[in-house]
Protein backbone atom coordinates (compact mmCIF):
# COMPACT_ATOMS: atom_id res chain seq x y z
CA UNK A 1 0.00 0.00 0.00
CA UNK A 2 1.53 3.45 -0.78
CA UNK A 3 2.33 5.61 2.23
CA UNK A 4 0.79 8.67 1.17
CA UNK A 5 -2.68 6.92 1.49
CA UNK A 6 -2.20 5.88 5.39
CA UNK A 7 -3.53 7.68 8.25
CA UNK A 8 -0.59 9.05 10.37
CA UNK A 9 -2.29 9.31 14.45
CA UNK A 10 0.96 10.68 15.47
CA UNK A 11 0.46 14.01 13.06
CA UNK A 12 -1.43 17.08 14.21
CA UNK A 13 -3.52 19.04 11.48
CA UNK A 14 -5.08 17.83 8.86
CA UNK A 15 -4.14 14.73 7.67
CA UNK A 16 -4.26 12.90 4.05
CA UNK A 17 -8.00 12.27 2.73
CA UNK A 18 -9.57 14.49 5.58
CA UNK A 19 -10.42 17.22 3.61
CA UNK A 20 -9.23 19.68 5.77
CA UNK A 21 -12.36 18.59 8.41
CA UNK A 22 -11.03 19.26 11.13
CA UNK A 23 -9.57 22.80 10.76
CA UNK A 24 -13.02 23.72 9.25
CA UNK A 25 -14.16 22.43 12.81
CA UNK A 26 -12.54 24.69 14.53
CA UNK A 27 -13.66 27.65 12.42
CA UNK A 28 -15.90 29.77 14.43
CA UNK A 29 -19.85 29.87 13.22
CA UNK A 30 -20.04 33.55 14.35
CA UNK A 31 -22.70 35.11 16.92
CA UNK A 32 -25.60 33.49 17.85
CA UNK A 33 -28.65 34.76 16.47
CA UNK A 34 -31.54 36.35 18.39
CA UNK A 35 -34.07 33.94 19.57
CA UNK A 36 -36.72 35.71 17.18
CA UNK A 37 -34.54 34.63 13.97
CA UNK A 38 -33.93 30.76 15.26
CA UNK A 39 -35.80 28.14 13.47
CA UNK A 40 -38.45 26.15 15.70
CA UNK A 41 -37.94 28.38 18.62
CA UNK A 42 -40.92 29.87 20.47
CA UNK A 43 -39.78 33.45 20.18
CA UNK A 44 -39.53 33.39 16.28
CA UNK A 45 -42.96 31.66 16.42
CA UNK A 46 -44.53 34.44 17.95
CA UNK A 47 -42.80 37.06 16.17
CA UNK A 48 -43.99 35.58 12.95
CA UNK A 49 -47.86 35.01 14.29
CA UNK A 50 -47.78 38.74 15.61
CA UNK A 51 -46.32 39.67 11.88
CA UNK A 52 -49.54 37.72 9.93
CA UNK A 53 -52.17 38.93 12.55
CA UNK A 54 -50.76 42.44 11.70
CA UNK A 55 -51.11 41.61 7.65
CA UNK A 56 -54.09 39.98 7.78
CA UNK A 57 -53.04 36.69 6.59
CA UNK A 58 -54.28 33.20 7.99
CA UNK A 59 -52.25 31.60 10.65
CA UNK A 60 -49.78 29.13 10.10
CA UNK A 61 -49.10 27.32 13.27
CA UNK A 62 -47.66 24.07 14.36
CA UNK A 63 -50.56 23.44 16.84
CA UNK A 64 -52.26 20.91 14.16
CA UNK A 65 -55.66 21.58 11.71
CA UNK A 66 -58.53 20.82 11.80
CA UNK A 67 -60.71 19.25 9.15
CA UNK A 68 -62.34 21.43 6.42
CA UNK A 69 -65.82 22.31 6.89
CA UNK A 70 -69.02 22.53 4.53
CA UNK A 71 -71.59 25.46 5.39
CA UNK A 72 -74.76 24.70 3.74
CA UNK A 73 -78.34 26.61 3.02
CA UNK A 74 -78.78 29.82 1.46
CA UNK A 75 -79.43 31.54 5.05
CA UNK A 76 -76.32 30.10 6.98
CA UNK A 77 -73.74 30.52 4.10
CA UNK A 78 -74.71 34.62 3.82
CA UNK A 79 -74.51 34.48 7.64
CA UNK A 80 -71.20 33.08 7.18
CA UNK A 81 -70.15 34.70 4.99
CA UNK A 82 -71.12 38.92 6.57
CA UNK A 83 -69.34 37.46 9.85
CA UNK A 84 -66.06 36.80 8.21
CA UNK A 85 -65.86 32.91 8.76
CA UNK A 86 -62.70 32.03 6.56
CA UNK A 87 -63.95 30.33 3.36
CA UNK A 88 -61.76 28.42 0.60
CA UNK A 89 -64.32 28.13 -2.38
CA UNK A 90 -68.80 29.45 -2.91
CA UNK A 91 -70.10 26.39 -4.79
CA UNK A 92 -73.17 27.58 -6.29
CA UNK A 93 -75.76 25.05 -7.89
CA UNK A 94 -76.33 25.55 -11.87
CA UNK A 95 -79.27 26.99 -12.97
CA UNK A 96 -80.25 28.60 -9.14
CA UNK A 97 -83.12 30.29 -8.50
CA UNK A 98 -81.72 33.85 -8.38
CA UNK A 99 -83.04 35.42 -4.79
CA UNK A 100 -81.49 37.77 -2.63
CA UNK A 101 -80.03 35.45 -0.67
CA UNK A 102 -77.91 34.11 -3.57
CA UNK A 103 -77.38 37.23 -4.99
CA UNK A 104 -75.57 38.75 -1.41
CA UNK A 105 -73.54 35.66 -1.14
CA UNK A 106 -72.51 36.49 -4.33
CA UNK A 107 -71.42 39.78 -3.50
CA UNK A 108 -70.15 38.97 -0.58
CA UNK A 109 -67.73 36.83 -1.64
CA UNK A 110 -66.64 38.78 -4.66
CA UNK A 111 -65.78 41.80 -2.23
CA UNK A 112 -63.50 39.59 0.09
CA UNK A 113 -61.61 38.37 -2.49
CA UNK A 114 -59.72 35.34 -2.40
CA UNK A 115 -63.10 32.71 -2.00
CA UNK A 116 -63.29 30.94 -5.55
CA UNK A 117 -66.71 30.74 -7.55
CA UNK A 118 -67.70 27.11 -8.64
CA UNK A 119 -70.85 26.43 -10.23
CA UNK A 120 -72.13 22.80 -9.95
CA UNK A 121 -75.04 20.69 -10.69
CA UNK A 122 -77.56 19.71 -8.05
CA UNK A 123 -76.56 16.26 -7.88
CA UNK A 124 -72.72 17.02 -7.06
CA UNK A 125 -74.02 19.46 -3.88
CA UNK A 126 -75.91 16.41 -3.20
CA UNK A 127 -73.43 14.03 -2.72
CA UNK A 128 -70.85 16.93 -1.23
CA UNK A 129 -73.15 17.10 1.63
CA UNK A 130 -74.75 14.04 1.44
CA UNK A 131 -77.78 14.99 1.11
CA UNK A 132 -78.57 17.95 2.97
CA UNK A 133 -81.09 20.40 1.98
CA UNK A 134 -78.10 22.71 0.30
CA UNK A 135 -80.71 25.09 -1.63
CA UNK A 136 -77.89 25.85 -3.96
CA UNK A 137 -75.44 26.91 -1.73
CA UNK A 138 -72.56 25.33 -0.09
CA UNK A 139 -69.53 27.32 0.89
CA UNK A 140 -66.54 25.48 1.90
CA UNK A 141 -64.59 26.42 5.01
CA UNK A 142 -60.34 25.87 5.11
CA UNK A 143 -59.12 23.52 8.00
CA UNK A 144 -58.10 25.76 10.74
CA UNK A 145 -54.65 25.78 11.80
CA UNK A 146 -53.71 25.59 15.71
CA UNK A 147 -51.25 27.09 18.06
CA UNK A 148 -48.71 25.48 20.69
CA UNK A 149 -49.66 26.23 23.60
CA UNK A 150 -46.06 27.33 24.14
CA UNK A 151 -46.76 29.94 21.15
CA UNK A 152 -49.75 31.88 23.33
CA UNK A 153 -46.80 32.32 26.39
CA UNK A 154 -44.34 33.32 24.00
CA UNK A 155 -47.02 36.10 21.89
CA UNK A 156 -47.19 37.39 25.78
CA UNK A 157 -43.71 37.94 26.71
CA UNK A 158 -42.97 39.29 23.27
CA UNK A 159 -45.75 41.90 24.05
CA UNK A 160 -44.16 42.36 27.23
CA UNK A 161 -46.95 41.51 29.40
CA UNK A 162 -47.95 38.69 31.73
CA UNK A 163 -49.48 35.77 30.24
CA UNK A 164 -53.38 35.78 29.96
CA UNK A 165 -55.04 32.43 28.82
CA UNK A 166 -58.11 30.50 29.14
CA UNK A 167 -58.06 26.74 28.78
CA UNK A 168 -60.89 25.04 28.47
CA UNK A 169 -62.15 21.60 29.88
CA UNK A 170 -64.66 19.04 28.19
CA UNK A 171 -66.61 22.23 26.57
CA UNK A 172 -68.26 20.73 23.05
CA UNK A 173 -70.35 23.25 22.23
CA UNK A 174 -68.51 25.88 18.94
CA UNK A 175 -70.61 28.21 20.29
CA UNK A 176 -69.19 28.57 23.70
CA UNK A 177 -65.43 28.56 21.83
CA UNK A 178 -66.60 31.39 20.14
CA UNK A 179 -68.00 33.41 22.97
CA UNK A 180 -65.09 32.82 24.76
CA UNK A 181 -62.43 33.64 22.02
CA UNK A 182 -64.44 37.09 21.81
CA UNK A 183 -64.12 37.79 25.51
CA UNK A 184 -60.26 36.66 25.44
CA UNK A 185 -59.67 39.28 22.55
CA UNK A 186 -62.27 41.87 24.18
CA UNK A 187 -60.15 42.03 27.75
CA UNK A 188 -56.89 41.70 26.63
CA UNK A 189 -55.83 38.02 26.82
CA UNK A 190 -53.06 36.17 24.86
CA UNK A 191 -55.44 32.75 23.67
CA UNK A 192 -56.96 30.04 24.46
CA UNK A 193 -56.39 26.23 24.82
CA UNK A 194 -58.56 23.31 24.02
CA UNK A 195 -57.86 19.56 24.43
CA UNK A 196 -57.43 17.74 21.24
CA UNK A 197 -60.45 15.21 21.65
CA UNK A 198 -63.58 15.46 22.75
CA UNK A 199 -63.92 19.65 22.75
CA UNK A 200 -65.32 21.84 20.38
CA UNK A 201 -62.98 23.49 17.73
CA UNK A 202 -62.90 26.05 15.45
CA UNK A 203 -65.64 25.58 12.91
CA UNK A 204 -67.40 27.86 11.33
CA UNK A 205 -69.77 28.32 13.99
CA UNK A 206 -67.12 29.69 16.74
CA UNK A 207 -65.97 31.73 14.02
CA UNK A 208 -69.23 33.29 13.70
CA UNK A 209 -69.56 33.59 17.68
CA UNK A 210 -66.40 34.99 17.65
CA UNK A 211 -67.93 37.93 15.49
CA UNK A 212 -64.24 37.85 13.77
CA UNK A 213 -61.74 37.95 17.02
CA UNK A 214 -60.63 34.78 16.08
CA UNK A 215 -58.98 36.11 13.28
CA UNK A 216 -56.45 37.80 15.61
CA UNK A 217 -56.49 35.60 18.94
CA UNK A 218 -55.05 32.15 18.90
CA UNK A 219 -56.46 28.87 19.84
CA UNK A 220 -54.00 26.29 20.80
CA UNK A 221 -54.82 22.54 20.98
CA UNK A 222 -52.94 20.63 23.21
CA UNK A 223 -53.03 16.72 22.69
CA UNK A 224 -53.66 16.43 26.73
CA UNK A 225 -54.75 19.28 28.29
CA UNK A 226 -53.43 18.13 31.90
CA UNK A 227 -49.33 17.72 30.54
CA UNK A 228 -50.42 21.05 29.08
CA UNK A 229 -51.44 22.99 32.28
CA UNK A 230 -48.59 21.45 33.89
CA UNK A 231 -46.25 22.90 31.84
CA UNK A 232 -47.64 26.23 32.17
CA UNK A 233 -47.51 25.84 35.74
CA UNK A 234 -43.37 24.84 35.44
CA UNK A 235 -43.22 28.61 33.32
CA UNK A 236 -44.30 30.32 36.47
CA UNK A 237 -48.02 30.81 35.24
CA UNK A 238 -50.90 30.03 38.01
CA UNK A 239 -53.33 27.88 36.96
CA UNK A 240 -56.90 28.87 38.41
CA UNK A 241 -59.69 26.27 37.88
CA UNK A 242 -63.64 27.60 38.41
CA UNK A 243 -65.39 25.16 40.03
CA UNK A 244 -68.55 26.59 41.61
CA UNK A 245 -67.28 24.21 45.46
CA UNK A 246 -63.81 26.41 45.02
CA UNK A 247 -61.88 27.76 48.02
CA UNK A 248 -61.54 30.85 47.12
CA UNK A 249 -64.03 33.58 46.07
CA UNK A 250 -63.31 35.78 42.62
CA UNK A 251 -62.74 39.02 44.21
CA UNK A 252 -60.19 37.56 47.11
CA UNK A 253 -58.12 35.79 44.80
CA UNK A 254 -54.51 38.21 44.71
CA UNK A 255 -53.41 35.11 41.75
CA UNK A 256 -55.20 37.64 39.47
CA UNK A 257 -52.63 39.80 39.27
CA UNK A 258 -49.80 38.40 37.81
CA UNK A 259 -49.47 35.42 34.37
CA UNK A 260 -52.64 33.49 35.00
CA UNK A 261 -53.98 30.20 32.85
CA UNK A 262 -57.75 30.17 33.87
CA UNK A 263 -59.46 27.12 33.18
CA UNK A 264 -62.98 26.65 32.71
CA UNK A 265 -65.08 23.45 32.56
CA UNK A 266 -68.41 22.37 31.00
CA UNK A 267 -71.43 24.02 32.48
CA UNK A 268 -72.68 20.47 33.02
CA UNK A 269 -69.97 18.80 34.59
CA UNK A 270 -66.89 21.11 35.74
CA UNK A 271 -63.82 20.33 35.72
CA UNK A 272 -62.56 16.73 35.02
CA UNK A 273 -60.89 15.15 37.77
CA UNK A 274 -57.26 15.24 36.90
CA UNK A 275 -57.83 19.16 35.36
CA UNK A 276 -59.09 19.84 38.64
CA UNK A 277 -56.29 18.40 40.77
CA UNK A 278 -53.66 20.30 38.88
CA UNK A 279 -54.86 23.53 39.44
CA UNK A 280 -52.91 25.80 41.50
CA UNK A 281 -55.83 27.13 43.20
CA UNK A 282 -59.91 26.54 42.63
CA UNK A 283 -61.86 29.78 42.69
CA UNK A 284 -65.69 30.38 43.07
CA UNK A 285 -67.66 33.29 41.25
CA UNK A 286 -70.24 34.68 43.65
CA UNK A 287 -74.20 34.75 42.13
CA UNK A 288 -76.30 36.37 44.84
CA UNK A 289 -79.61 35.62 42.68
CA UNK A 290 -79.30 31.73 43.54
CA UNK A 291 -78.00 30.18 39.81
CA UNK A 292 -76.19 26.79 40.14
CA UNK A 293 -73.64 27.68 37.11
CA UNK A 294 -72.88 29.34 34.68
CA UNK A 295 -72.16 28.58 31.38
CA UNK A 296 -67.99 28.45 29.97
CA UNK A 297 -68.57 32.08 27.71
CA UNK A 298 -70.15 33.61 30.22
CA UNK A 299 -68.28 32.46 33.44
CA UNK A 300 -64.87 32.84 31.27
CA UNK A 301 -65.85 36.65 30.66
CA UNK A 302 -66.89 37.16 34.16
CA UNK A 303 -63.07 36.23 35.32
CA UNK A 304 -61.15 38.11 32.10
CA UNK A 305 -63.17 41.34 33.08
CA UNK A 306 -61.79 41.06 36.95
CA UNK A 307 -58.37 40.32 35.71
CA UNK A 308 -58.77 43.45 33.35
CA UNK A 309 -59.85 45.43 36.04
CA UNK A 310 -56.74 44.77 38.28
CA UNK A 311 -54.43 44.71 35.34
CA UNK A 312 -55.46 48.62 34.74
Amino acid sequence: MAANNRRMSGKKGAQVGSGGQRRRGLEGKGPTPPAEMRKGHAKQRAAQAKARRATGRAPQRRGGRSASELVVGRNPVVEALREGVPASTLYVQQFIDNDERVREALQLAADRGGINLMEAPRPELDRMTNGLNHQGLVLQVPPYEYAHPEDLVAGAHDEGQDPLIVALDGVTDPRNLGAVVRSVSAFGGHGVVVPERRAAGMTAGAWKTSAGTAARTPVARATNLTRALEAYKKAGITVVGLAADGEAELGELAALDGPVVIVVGSEGKGLSRLVGETCDVRVRIPMPGGAESLNAGVAAGIVLYEVARRRA
